[in-house]
């Protein structure tokens, strides 16, 4: 019993303790000295109680205090609120009969200042797309502001931006009719950007440097292009820098840039050779020395037949630097042989003539029937390639097909480019021999029919 009252007295000694914020422990030496100690214990905790009963009940005072502030406060943001919503409805009031005011005093203004802000969307975009804007810059910008600044119903146009609409569309009318010379920045191909002189020809063209240049209208900027057209057409552009006035040549380009972009896109002779491929290129090779051997032989039977006529007209001194100096020497040399064996002779040495002045006259031949069939050679390995592209990217893009039809169509035009000359050149050099050994028979039948009129005296 005597340790279950110390038991009761220590927790309570240890409650009042945690209330005073004690943390020492306090040793009861007797039943006494427990006693008093409870008793501290509960005098310390009424009075812990009693002060958090105070603060209890001044805190719920200050709390009934804010909530009637709160509550004034509710009623002076509801009575304002109701104001508001007053003026707010006096307010629309007075805008809708102000504008009804509006209304009547602007009259046909109203559809004059809704042209004008059609004018100047549209305007903008023509601007936009026009390389006049290459030499003034910033107009389109302007434009897309007035537009917007027209579309909101409280905004009118002023008398100086109606006159400057007036004269930017008069600036674009008259700047599309003349030639003008100015220096802009312009982008190379390889990205740098350098200051050049820029001719403008009306809203058409734009010359720089070594030709045509043209207008990213995306980024408002001059660039050089990556190929330049036909040479005619860049000679009319230098012709156009060097000169000062008056009138020149000029290759004009009425669709603003299409026409340009497409004979951009023509391929030059060096581009259509290489389309052709290997076939292409043996082609070509063919036809090369088919014309050398052409122009070789011809110039050398020309020759061979100058020296065999002033041999025909001096029979009497054969010379052997010729053919039929040649053949007249075999004649002298036999002439005491009868007419037959004479014959046989002479035909002889006509034969051992005959392959020096005929020689490469057939090769010509051989590459004129050569040349097509590899034209046709390119053109199946052309549809080939055509057909393997369309089996990997199906004909939805035509331009994974171009490279396989151009090698087609290209050896098919050089096969007939070679053939077509190669069997000229080869007619004239056929001739040329056959007039020579023409001569050489005419000359040998001569001889032996004076030999056999010699022979029957």
């Amino acid at each position: 019993m005597k340790k279950v009252l110390m038991s009761i007295a220590l927790s309570a000694a240890l409650l009042g303790a945690q209330s005073q914020a004690v943390s020492e422990e306090v040793e009861a030496k007797s039943l006494a000295e427990l006693l008093q100690l409870v008793k501290e214990g509960k005098v310390v905790n009424a009075r812990l109680n009693e002060r958090r009963e105070q603060e209890f009940l001044a805190d719920k005072s200050r709390q009934q205090g804010e909530v009637r502030k709160a509550q004034r406060e509710q009623a002076n943001e509801e009575a304002r609120s109701e104001r508001l919503e007053a003026q707010f409805e006096k307010n629309e009031q007075d805008i809708a009969a102000k504008q009804e005011i509006l209304a009547k005093r602007l009259g046909s203004l109203r559809e004059l200042f809704g042209v004008l802000q059609q004018v100047a969307g549209d305007t903008q975009g023509v601007f936009e797309g026009s390389i006049i804007s290459a030499e003034f810059p910033g107009r389109g910008q302007w434009l897309g502001e007035f537009a917007q600044s027209m579309g909101k119903s409280s905004k009118l146009a002023t008398i100086e931006e109606i006159e400057r609409l007036w004269f930017e569309l008069q600036r674009e009318m008259t700047e599309s009719a003349k030639v003008s010379r100015f220096s802009a920045e312009m982008i190379k191909l390889d990205g740098e950007k350098v200051t050049q002189e820029v001719i403008r020809v009306g809203s058409y063209n734009l010359v720089s440097g070594e030709g045509y240049v043209t207008y990213d209208i995306e980024n408002q900027l001059i660039k050089e292009l990556p190929k330049q057209p036909e040479s005619r057409f860049v000679d009319s552009t230098q012709t156009l820098l060097a000169a000062s006035s008056g009138f020149v040549p000029f290759g004009l380009d009425p669709t603003r840039g299409q026409l340009l972009a497409l004979q951009i896109q023509v391929p030059t002779l060096e581009e259509r050779i290489h389309q052709g491929g290997i076939p292409g290129y043996v082609i070509i090779s063919l036809g090369i020395i088919a014309l050398i051997i052409a122009v070789a032989k011809f110039v050398s039977l020309t020759l061979l037949g100058m020296k065999v006529n002033t041999q025909a007209k001096n029979a009497g001194s054969p010379s052997t630097t010729n053919p039929l100096g040649r053949i007249v020497s075999v004649y002298q040399e036999n002439s005491d042989v009868d007419s037959e064996t004479l014959q046989l002779k002479i035909d002889e040495a006509i034969l051992k003539e005959q392959p020096a002045i005929n020689r490469f006259v057939g090769f010509i031949k051989i590459i004129s029937m050569v040349a097509p069939l590899l034209g046709l050679l390119g053109t199946v390995i052309g549809m080939i390639v055509t057909f393997q592209a369309i089996t990997l990217f199906g004909t939805g893009d035509p331009k994974t097909m171009a490279g396989g039809i151009s090698q087609a169509l290209i050896t098919t035009v050089l096969g007939l480019t070679v053939a077509i000359p190669t069997v000229l050149l080869h007619y004239f050099v056929h001739s040329r021999a056959q007039s020579i050994m023409q001569v050489l028979n005419e000359q040998s039948g001569g001889l032996i029919a004076e030999h056999a009129e010699k022979a029957s005296k």
